[in-house]
């Protein structure tokens, strides 16, 4: 299955994505995936291909495509074509996102045309070395000096970070309980006090630099304020849907991706007189690993549509993040099972997707997290 297949502008949007990766991304990846991090003339080269901000409007040097769709294709070509880098969709989905809903015409004058062009990269930065997907238990703090909030703290595990040019800074601007104090900050490169750690040594995904980032005394213009102050919390519940439909969009695309292999080798590989599918224990595995890919498919494109018309919830959000996740990690067990001792060598298809699917299930909300939000939408 593909993503509106019958669509002529979502297919040429499609094979714009296809040509961009197969000329300026997958010859450079395996240099990429050593050095552990992307180089800027990606970035700048998507920018041009039109790939990224593609909801910013012309004006400011977007594509004008704010539907979720586009985004969704994207990431479907950048998995089909194996691709471990770059932070695309943490710069797209969930950053420039922000950077869109939320800010005044003046931000995003400032920002937005440079996200689009590739000349800026950017990051959020919420989880941090005591806690993730507990807000109310955030740490770093901006305090206001006149025309100024100084910030201090640190943030762990950020995809991009190294590479971020902006990055949207979730900080506690009061002492108020829980999560009404917390707000969004931009706090941009070369800001004195701003610094980052080594990029951490992560078992997959190997060229998403990927770092954590201090704030010492940090100073950060005022006006980098997104929306207002203490509202930080709902910004990034009403954000968060989208952030965990995308890492549903790895998620199916990747299985997909996976039972295919499987079943490719399912059908040739020869083993007790026969190929290894026409043994019943593996007819079995397969036909039912089929049937869960299909309709997590299904539930997937309905939950693209809803969020393109405004409706997808919260609790939809986590089923789509939770169950596609568990189950890209279940289809790529059992294909790493069915490959036998070749699927456990190190660098090839069936093992790589093994192991970046373990991540899938951790970040942008685990799934005992997105349990508990659907539980609470349940009434209980």
């Amino acid at each position: 299955m593909r993503t509106s297949p019958d669509d002529p502008d979502h297919e040429a949007f499609r094979q714009r994505c296809r040509d961009f990766l197969e000329r300026d991304v997958v010859p450079h990846h395996a240099q990429w995936e050593r050095d552990g991090i992307v180089g800027r003339d990606f970035w700048r080269g998507a920018g041009k291909a039109g790939l990224l901000a593609m909801g910013a409007p012309a004006e400011l040097g977007g594509a004008g495509r704010p539907e979720f769709r586009y985004a969704a294709l994207l990431t479907e070509e950048l998995i089909r074509a194996r691709v471990t880098a770059p932070g695309i969709v943490a710069h797209n989905d969930v950053a420039a996102s922000y950077l869109l809903a939320r800010t005044t015409p003046e931000q995003r004058s400032r920002w937005v045309p440079g996200l689009a062009a590739g000349e800026l990269v950017a990051a959020i930065a919420i989880s941090e070395p005591t806690g993730g997907s507990d807000l109310a238990a955030l740490r770093t703090t901006a305090r206001r000096e006149g025309e100024h909030y100084v910030l201090n703290g640190e943030k762990a595990f950020i995809t991009n970070g190294e590479n971020a040019d902006v990055v949207v800074v979730a900080c506690r601007t009061s002492d108020a309980p829980g999560t009404r104090g917390i707000s969004l900050i931009v706090v941009e490169r070369g800001t004195p006090g701003f610094t980052r750690g080594e990029r951490l040594p992560t078992l997959g995904w190997l060229a998403s630099d990927t770092c954590n980032l201090r704030f010492e005394d940090c100073r950060v213009p005022a006006e980098n304020l997104i929306g207002a102050e203490g509202a930080g919390s709902m910004y990034l519940m009403s954000g968060m849907p989208r952030e965990r439909l995308s890492i549903a969009v790895v998620a199916v695309s990747a299985a997909e991706l996976v039972l295919a292999d499987a079943l490719e080798h399912a059908r040739t590989r020869q083993a007790f007189g026969g190929t290894l599918g026409s043994l019943q224990h593996n007819r079995f595995t397969l036909a039912t690993l089929d049937t869960e890919v299909s309709i997590a498919r299904v539930f997937l494109e309905h939950c693209i549509d809803e969020l393109d018309e405004g409706r997808l919830t919260v609790a939809d959000a986590a089923k789509v993040k939770w169950w596609t996740t568990e189950l890209q990690v279940r289809v790529a067990d059992r294909a790493l099972q069915l490959h036998g001792g070749h699927g456990y060598l190190a660098g090839n298809d069936v093992s790589r997707e093994w192991i970046n699917s373990r991540v899938q299930t951790i970040y942008g909300g685990p799934t005992e997290v997105m349990k508990e939000l659907i539980g609470r939408s349940l009434g209980l």
